[in-house]
């Protein structure tokens, strides 16, 4: 797994941004997942599920969400789905 840079947190975040620009509550929500997760109130698969299902419909950002996961763990969008 490559190394992960604030760079590519802050891309992401700016990806995330710009994608729901028009409806902040889903970016805000983002970072309350974030917040949650950081402090352990969540774990990994809350994460994952969370994620997915907030940025349903956005494959690119869903997928996206995979550079930040510890090894073993994968998000996984069957085709056409």
């Amino acid at each position: 797994m490559k190394e992960l840079r604030v760079e590519d947190a802050l891309l992401y975040l700016d990806q995330v941004k710009m994608e729901f620009g028009d409806r902040p509550h889903i970016y805000n929500e983002f970072l309350d997942i974030m917040k949650t997760f950081k402090t352990q109130q969540i774990d990994t698969p809350g994460v994952i599920r969370r994620v997915s299902n907030l940025f349903q419909g956005n494959r690119p950002l869903v997928l996206g969400f995979n550079t930040f996961l510890p090894e073993g763990y994968k998000i996984e969008i069957p085709a056409g789905g």
